[in-house]
């Protein structure tokens, strides 16, 4: 199936691209963002506020080792997380639905740009003081009756989209 064992993945070329969880309560949520970053080869995730790091039997149960090969570390506070990105030359995201935000098939990407996107908890979503300092904010338009994913289906969307704006694009 041509995969790469953890330590060619971790040598290897990767998507200048970086999740920052933002309080994430769901050890299954935060195991399917770190299974999604291993398939997509993201720089890394960043967890934050109460998103719990691994190692851990329930992350693992959805992360299924993911968590040993996607680079990543804990920054209890969001806001700071965004603004090391910001100095580290990142430009940073929230996904969240907000006034002036952008919908996801709308977004373009400078493909010499390096980018992180925040995923919000649960059920309040980003925090408002770290969508202000992010650099813009990205919506995934929804059409039915729910106007809400679940945090590891809006990982995955906006995953998939911005590898192939910034792989194939």
């Amino acid at each position: 199936m041509n995969r790469l064992t953890v330590d060619e993945f971790k040598e290897a070329e990767k998507l200048p691209l970086v999740v920052v969880l933002d309080n994430i309560r769901s050890l299954h949520n935060i195991g399917s963002v770190f299974r999604t970053a291993d398939a997509f080869r993201l720089e890394g995730i960043v967890l934050c506020g109460i998103t719990a790091c691994p190692p851990h039997p329930e992350m693992h149960k959805t992360a299924l080792g993911a968590e040993f090969t996607v680079s990543w570390n804990y920054v209890n506070n969001t806001v700071e997380a965004v603004h090391n990105l910001h100095q580290q030359g990142y430009k940073v995201l929230a996904i969240e639905q907000a006034e002036h935000s952008t919908l996801l098939h709308e977004f373009t990407l400078d493909k010499g740009e390096k980018y992180a996107v925040v995923m919000g908890n649960e059920v309040k979503g980003v925090q408002q003081e770290v969508i202000d300092c992010c650099d813009g904010c990205i919506e995934i338009p929804q059409y039915g009756t729910k106007h809400s994913l679940n945090v590891s289906v809006t990982a995955g969307i906006v995953i998939w989209d911005l590898f192939n704006k910034l792989f194939f694009g």
